[in-house]
């Protein structure tokens, strides 16, 4: 039976409708945000698979009908998801995960079908919230609801959900998740934005995100299914206790090991001989196997607990440093000789290898997508190979995590680079993780930023990540606020807070968590510790490259932009693009304009005109020519041009490439021409004025004008003569 509920959020309708669409899942909503409607389902699996975590997928299905579109290529239909769908996806995943019970292993699948999208009511924060409702009135348990807001800034005013319009002119893009009681999730970009207001948007998000976690309740009260109850595993206090006594001073030696590898395998030893010393003790016994399973995940708990001891109660980090320490930083650039800018950055046993690579204005990303736009002349993009934390992987097209880490890398240098109008150039930073013990994706930053700056890219200001992470005590009374985590302080840790900016802000932010919440309290303590962390960081780049180089590597390629009368752009192109063409091969002396060495132009709307190549002489030349095609004729000026065609009726003069004007015959010479072949041939080069147009818009010239006039020679008596005959 169809049922339908309504809010009235912030002047916008939210209408909910369920019952009717999707009826075999376990739960599916359609959620309608303004002319945004989005159809959010979840089913759950009958069988645990056996695995030894949760197998929950979200998937973000765009469908380009829902703006009107035709998929582009050859296959006019959806292929795999493209890159915002993808982080669409991780964004809705990122904040309902830690909602689930640890004990829950049956596959959960969340699917999000957008169906209508209205640019200003934002189809990801719809399905964010089609997500935790169709979980919430599921038997599915799911410790929700959870809700997010987008937040916008302009001037000194919050905006809840802005609009279009209103996103382009705001300052700050945040993404806030969280439940009623604590924010899960933050993404942010900025535009060097200060923690004090940073922390005022976060906590306005959370308090406008609360009216739809009520929306929620009230629907899932009246229209939610039991929740199903999970069997709860009970671990013997007995053997807790035996695992705790023999492993506990082991463990802690191999804790103090240093260097990731070593470290682990230390570890690894230790539990191997846990199990060890317990399957002699449990060989009689008829549930060894049942006991030894539970010994292993006391073995792997042993170790979390102890970190999470040591760094709550004493503050000892598993490396040894300070609560507050940066690992050993160092910077390098100008590694690779042939790329446009390059840079090393190494933090700890992290390591980025930044390239950027300059391109021409044309050659900018061409999306296909549900947004507004349509293209894009920044991009940067994040790779993780598996050998750089020394194993054996796939590899192939990028994944999810590189697809998000690339993001915010992106977001995060997007803040500081120029204009269009003011460094026109399509840009590519690429990162090669080469080594990696936490934050790849802080190190990833600070590495573009240096390569931009080895490259000469006239970024506004430097840009620093950090990763920032959270331990709470057991008995969740104590929390301890940590710089720069590695991969152990990650994994065992509740928190992943990354904020990268200048020195005079925030350019980009990203929070995810294993708790249910983080209080306010918590994030205004971590992004004050980042902001001393990312003053150290920037201190160390600068030391390398203090700004960006005001000249161009010699392989990249030089620019000139100049401007011509819009009217005259469809000249210089020619009819089916002759004119640019033959400007392009004649310019470069290649035969083809897909040469590698040909020149770049780049036409706009405007009349802006932007030549690109390594060889200024060629630019020039190429200016030169096309100044000639769109060169306009001045009335009455004299010209030298050259006669390309003789007809019965006159003589036609092209002036420069591109502007031929018609000679009449009667324009040729002040003396009566009877041929115009017996006063011009082909090839000839002639002095001609300028008369201007006719109405059809053809140039006429004349021979005639341009010469000196014949004195006429009169005689006295005629003339006299002539007077005494007129009277």
């Amino acid at each position: 039976m169809k049922k339908v509920f309504k809010l009235d959020f912030l002047g916008r309708d939210l209408i909910v409708e369920t019952g009717e669409m999707a009826k075999q899942t376990d739960g599916a909503v359609l959620v309608r945000y303004g002319d945004t409607v989005v159809l959010s389902v979840c089913v759950m699996g009958k069988e645990v698979l056996g695995q030894d975590f949760f197998p929950l997928q979200v998937l973000y299905q765009e469908k380009l009908y829902s703006v009107g579109k035709i998929p582009g290529g050859f296959i006019k239909r959806e292929g795999r998801p493209s890159d915002e769908a993808t982080l669409a996806a991780r964004l809705i995943d990122r904040p309902i995960r830690p909602m689930f019970d640890e004990a829950l292993r049956q596959e959960i699948q969340v699917v999000n079908t957008v169906l209508s999208v209205d640019p200003d009511n934002s189809p990801v924060m719809a399905a964010l919230f089609g997500t935790s409702l169709c979980l919430g009135i599921s038997k599915i348990p799911f410790d929700g609801p959870v809700a997010g807001v987008v937040v916008g800034k302009i001037g000194k005013e919050l905006i809840i959900n802005p609009t279009a319009e209103q996103i382009d002119a705001s300052e700050l893009s945040l993404t806030v998740a969280g439940t009623k009681d604590a924010i899960c999730m933050v993404e942010a970009g900025a535009s060097e934005l200060s923690e004090k207001d940073m922390l005022e948007a976060l906590m306005f998000g959370h308090e406008n995100l609360k009216k739809l976690c009520d929306f929620q309740e009230q629907i899932i009260k009246e229209i939610g299914e039991e929740k199903i109850e999970l069997a709860k595993e009970v671990i013997d206090e007995e053997i807790e206790k035996d695992v705790n006594e023999f492993g506990k001073s082991m463990m802690l030696e191999a804790l103090k090991v240093d260097g990731k590898l070593a470290k682990a395998a230390a570890v690894e030893e230790v539990k191997q001989r846990i199990v060890e010393n317990f399957a002699e003790v449990y060989a009689d016994n008829e549930d060894v196997e049942a006991k030894l399973k539970q010994v292993e995940k006391l073995a792997n708990q042993l170790e979390a607990n102890l970190v999470r001891a040591l760094i709550t109660d004493k503050k000892i980090r598993p490396d040894g440093r300070k609560i507050d320490e940066i690992r050993p930083l160092s910077c390098d650039i100008d590694l690779l000789p042939r790329t446009h800018g390059s840079a090393l950055f190494t933090r700890g046993e992290t390591q980025s290898l930044a390239t950027t690579t300059l391109g021409a204005i044309g050659e900018h990303q061409i999306l296909d997508g549900l947004g507004l736009e349509d293209t894009k002349r920044f991009m940067l993009h994040y790779n993780f190979p598996s050998f750089s934390v020394g194993e054996t992987g796939r590899y192939g097209a990028p994944g999810r995590r590189e697809i998000g880490h690339g993001a915010l890398g992106e977001r995060a240098l997007a803040q500081v680079i120029p204009s269009e109008e003011e460094f026109p150039y399509t840009i590519r930073v690429v990162s090669e993780i080469l080594e990696s013990n936490g934050s790849s994706s802080q190190a990833t930053i600070c590495a573009g930023c240096l390569s931009l700056m080895a490259a000469g890219v006239p970024i506004k200001s430097p840009v620093a990540g950090i990763a920032m992470g959270l331990i709470e005590s057991e008995d969740k009374k104590k929390h301890t606020i940590l710089t720069d985590i590695q991969g152990l302080e990650d994994h065992m840790g509740d928190m992943d807070f990354k904020v990268a900016g200048t020195r005079k802000g925030i350019c980009a932010l990203q929070m995810d968590i294993k708790i249910k919440g983080v209080t306010e309290k918590i994030l205004k303590e971590a992004l004050a510790q980042a902001k001393k962390a990312r003053m150290e960081i920037l201190d160390t780049m600068e030391a390398c490259i203090s700004e960006p180089r005001k000249s161009l590597s010699k392989y990249a390629p030089k620019i000139d932009t100049f401007k011509i009368n819009p009217d005259k752009i469809k000249d210089v192109i020619g009819r089916g693009g002759e004119m640019i063409t033959k400007i392009i091969l004649e310019a470069s002396n290649v035969n083809t304009v897909n040469d590698k060495d040909a020149v770049k132009v780049d036409i706009e709307d405007d009349g802006r005109v932007i030549i690109y190549h390594t060889d200024a002489s060629i630019i020039a030349k190429t200016r030169k020519m096309i100044e000639e095609v769109v060169r306009e004729v001045e009335v009455n000026a004299i010209y030298t041009g050259k006669v390309v065609k003789v007809e019965d009726f006159g003589c036609f003069v092209e002036l420069w490439p591109g502007c031929e004007g018609l000679v009449h015959v009667s324009e040729l010479d002040y003396k009566r021409v009877e041929k115009p072949k017996d006063v011009v041939s082909v090839g000839d080069k002639i002095m001609v004025k300028a008369l201007g147009y006719d109405n059809r818009g053809r140039l006429n010239l004349s021979r005639k004008q341009a010469l000196p006039k014949p004195e006429i020679k009169e005689d006295k008596k005629d003339k006299k003569g002539s007077r005494k005959e007129n009277k």
